[in-house]
């Protein structure tokens, strides 16, 4: 799974990407830092099932952190977005490129109202973030628009005469931007356009571009900065029509990571408190500082932030579930003897046919049954999964 970093520039993706994944990416008080995009990987926290077989666990894929599975995702920042970014103005072409194979965008948005619409330092609140969000949509919508328009009147009249359905025609001109059939139909049916793709107008083009941009790049708001932020905008925010939003502290987050791999505090991403180790150990600048951090962030917003917009975007927004395949199901190991060796993440909803499929082409497709190892159970194809769930697939050999 790939998650975007957007935003516009110098709002903080950088930083909220280092807090993520603490891979080196350059961080600057100025718009366009980020120049080529910054790739890493964070992780998902989930109860790990060894918990409930009593037994250690042996991760391969994955990670096992005190009863804590930590589940890899691929974190992308991109370079910041200005306006009309979708006519090649700054980094535009770029960013919107690079945003391709993305499965989810976090928006990172600059809640305290102290960048304008370039990225610029303005003095804070008087810049509306609301407008942020608008105009991201907007250059996405335009961007889309301008890659259904090349050649649109004529495949589509083509396709009219041929019989081509409109969403094979849809689907083949947005090949490369990561969108599946179900989103490109999921977008029409709410578009509700004319049945003849040959008559739609440049509005309905857009309309449709919007949708799709919907349902293919779905998105969560990071309200950065909120220790500074007014406490109105961050209320008026909360509630974003379409949209989940997380008030966050990135800055916070990568102060607290770094300060844990120096063995000052005790912290997981995702922690409420932060535990000092030996306070004789702190200077007075790192004394004011996780005091700050513990008083104004951590008691005010349970958290940074980070781990949660990460979180909400797998398991909310995307509405994916970890599952467990073992060859095994008495004793949750693969061949090898590696107890619950892998995690995958799966559709709410997805089957155990559909995990064969995950985990190999030959496995989905040989696929005679399923055990579930929890209660030893023998499902069938069409057994959905639960969240948590320890399978095992049995197929033809």
């Amino acid at each position: 799974m790939l998650i975007g970093i957007v935003g516009k520039p110098n709002v903080g993706k950088s930083t909220f990407f280092c807090a993520a994944t603490l891979a080196p990416a350059e961080i600057a008080d100025y718009p366009f830092t980020t120049i080529k995009p910054n790739k890493g990987v964070a992780y998902l926290r989930t109860r790990c099932p060894h918990l409930d077989l009593g037994v250690p666990c042996h991760p391969r894929n994955s990670a096992c952190e005190k009863g804590v599975r930590l589940v890899p995702v691929e974190l992308i920042d991109v370079a910041g977005l200005v306006p009309d970014a979708w006519q090649g103005k700054g980094l535009g072409n770029q960013f919107l490129d690079d945003l391709r194979q993305a499965d989810a965008l976090i928006h990172v948005v600059d809640s305290s109202g102290s960048t304008d619409a370039e990225g610029l330092p303005v003095t804070a609140n008087s810049h509306d973030p609301m407008k942020d969000v608008k105009f991201l949509e907007n250059e996405m919508d335009h961007w889309i628009k301008g890659i259904l328009d090349k050649g649109w009147e004529k495949a589509a009249k083509q396709a009219h005469l041929e019989g081509e359905k409109v969403g094979e025609l849809i689907y083949n001109k947005m090949t490369g931007l990561g969108m599946s059939m179900h989103h490109i139909l999921a977008a029409l049916r709410e578009a509700n356009l004319p049945e003849a793709p040959d008559s739609w107008t440049s509005d309905d083009l857009m309309k449709l571009s919007s949708l799709l941009r919907k349902y293919s790049k779905p998105m969560i708001i990071a309200l950065n900065k909120a220790d500074i932020a007014n406490d109105e905008t961050l209320k008026r925010m909360a509630h974003i029509e379409h949209y989940m939003s997380i008030p966050t502290c990135s800055q916070s987050e990568l102060a607290l990571r770094r300060a844990a791999k120096g063995q000052l505090i005790e912290y997981l991403p995702g922690d409420e408190k932060i535990k000092v180790i030996d306070p004789a150990k702190l200077n007075p600048a790192q004394k004011k500082g996780i005091d700050y951090i513990q008083s104004h962030v951590m008691s005010k917003f349970n958290g940074t932030g980070v781990q949660q917009s990460l979180e909400t975007a797998a398991f909310k927004m995307l509405d994916l579930i970890p599952v467990y395949p073992v060859e095994d199901e008495h004793r949750w190991t693969d061949k090898s003897g590696n107890v619950l060796p892998d995690t995958h993440l799966v559709k709410r909803g997805a089957t155990a046919r559909d995990l064969a499929y995950k985990i190999h082409t030959d496995l989905g497709e040989n696929f005679i049954r399923a055990v579930n190892a929890r209660t030893k159970r023998i499902v069938g194809a069409d057994y959905v999964l639960q969240e948590g769930d320890v399978i095992t697939i049995i197929s033809k050999k």
